[in-house]
C-alpha cells in the first residue's frame, strides 16, 4: 500500500490518519518463506514534522506459521510491531540510515508494505518452540519424541571424553 505525501508535505493537512493492512500472504525473509495465517488492519498517524519530514505512528500484529525450532511442528506466532519513525522526504541517501528511509520513500509515497516489513523481521522471535518441554526429533531416526519414544541409543560421548567414562564405570563395581 502506498501513501501519498504530499497533502502532508505541502501543509494542506498536518496530521493523517489512515487504516492499513499488510497486503502479502508470505513473508519472505530471504532466508525463510512462512506463511501469514492471520493479519489484522492496523491504524497509523502520519504528522508534518517539518517541511520534509514526516512522523509516521501505529502498531498491528501478524500472525506467522513458523516451524518449532526442535520437532518442526507448524507453530502459529504471533508477531507485534510498533512502528515510530521520522522520515526526510527530499533526502539523498547518503548514510545508511537515509538509506533505510529510501527502501520506504519512494518520491512523495510511503511504502506501508515496506514499513511493516522491516518492523515485523526485527521482532520475529528467535526461538519458536510448541511448547516449552518439546522433547524435538530423535539424532538417530528423526522420529518425533513428542508423540512416541523411539528406542534409539542416543548416548553419544565425544571420544574424548571416554576416559573419564571408563573412570565411572570402574568406580560403579566398586
Amino acid at each position: 500500500m502506498l501513501i501519498d505525501l504530499r497533502e502532508l508535505l505541502s501543509g494542506t493537512k498536518e496530521e493523517m490518519k489512515i487504516s492499513a493492512e499488510y497486503e502479502h500472504d508470505v513473508f519472505k525473509t530471504g532466508v525463510d518463506s512462512y506463511e501469514i495465517i492471520k493479519k489484522e488492519p492496523f491504524d497509523l498517524t502520519l504528522r508534518r514534522v517539518s517541511k520534509n519530514q514526516v512522523a509516521v505512528e501505529g502498531s498491528g500484529s501478524v500472525t506467522l506459521i513458523i516451524p518449532c525450532n526442535r520437532c518442526l511442528e507448524p507453530v502459529d506466532t504471533v508477531v507485534d510491531f510498533d512502528i515510530d519513525k521520522v522520515f526526510n522526504v527530499n533526502q539523498e541517501a547518503g548514510t545508511e540510515e537515509d538509506q533505510e528511509e529510501q527502501d520506504y520513500i519512494d518520491g512523495y509515497n510511503l511504502d506501508v508494505d515496506e514499513l511493516v516489513f522491516a518492523e515485523v523481521l526485527m521482532n520475529i522471535p528467535g526461538k519458536t518452540l510448541c511448547s516449552e518441554d518439546c522433547k524435538g526429533l530423535c539424532l538417530i531416526c528423526g522420529n518425533n519424541l513428542n508423540i512416541k519414544d523411539c528406542g534409539c541409543d542416543r548416548e553419544s560421548l565425544d571420544p574424548r571424553m571416554s576416559v573419564f567414562k571408563d573412570i565411572l564405570n570402574n568406580f560403579k563395581e566398586v
